[in-house]
């Protein structure tokens, strides 16, 4: 059966109907190899592009199946599904899902950009996020202020933070000139602003914070900041024997 454009890019993780919409508008997406039009009807065995992309669907998807979705957050968005304030929320361009909701992996705060998982699976969530298990993070920090030697090691040794010892796994030197420098840090918890706080207790100023890796999974360098992406069931059966769930 066909349905509109924009629904079954939403439900391949493509990012929110609205925005899709948007996309046609701008001629973003094709259809069996033309510019699609807003309103045009497809099915999953039509040739879909977007950014002259093809879109690849997994034809054996079932609502009864765990899903995983890759989310590219832009800074400026809370991770909570409403907030008082009134500010958008990462959930407000997910693609929806029948009868189950999306539970999100760790959060991000308000400054910090990149990658998010969802699921709708709650155990594998709460698992994923479990620090027993030492999933690796990997973020991408720009920090402005004097780094040496004696900060990259305290940060690795350990310092004392209000909520306990904090450590980052690695240090890797990402280049910048001046008091701008990036560097790529790993740690295996997800404490609030535990980055940040752990440059801060250095005298060191964070001006930039992207998440780049979860696990074994990368931020796509083709995914654009406010995208989703349904992660493939091979990625998503890998996901859930990290953590010992068969």
């Amino acid at each position: 059966m066909s349905e509109k454009l924009q629904k079954i890019l939403a439900n391949a993780g493509l990012g929110s109907r609205r925005a899709l919409e948007e996309w046609i508008k701008n001629g973003r997406v094709k259809l069996n190899g033309k510019v699609a039009e807003l309103g045009a009807r497809a099915t999953i065995e039509d040739k879909i592009e977007v950014d002259g992309r093809l879109i690849r669907f997994n034809h054996h998807f079932a609502e009864e199946q765990p899903a995983v979705l890759l989310y590219h957050k832009p800074a400026g968005e809370v991770c909570t599904r409403s907030d008082p304030e009134g500010r958008p929320t990462v959930f407000d361009n997910l693609p929806r899902v029948r009868n189950k909701r999306w539970v999100i992996v760790g959060r991000l705060d308000l400054n910090t950009s990149g990658l998010l998982l969802f699921t709708t699976d709650g155990e594998l969530a709460n698992r994923l996020m479990h620090p027993s298990y030492e999933i690796e993070r990997e973020y991408a920090v720009r920090v402005w202020g004097e780094v040496d030697q004696l900060i990259l090691t305290n940060l690795q040794k350990g310092v004392m933070l209000e909520d306990g010892l904090a450590r980052f796994d690695k240090i890797q030197d990402a280049g910048g000139a001046g008091k701008n420098h990036w560097y790529h840090v790993i740690l295996t918890e997800g404490r609030n602003r535990e980055v940040r706080r752990l440059w801060e207790s250095q005298g060191v100023t964070v001006s930039r914070l992207i998440r780049v890796r979860f696990g074994n999974i990368q931020l796509p360098r083709d995914l654009r900041i406010g995208s989703s992406r349904l992660l493939e069931q091979e990625v998503v059966k890998h996901l859930y024997a990290t953590v010992n769930i068969h």
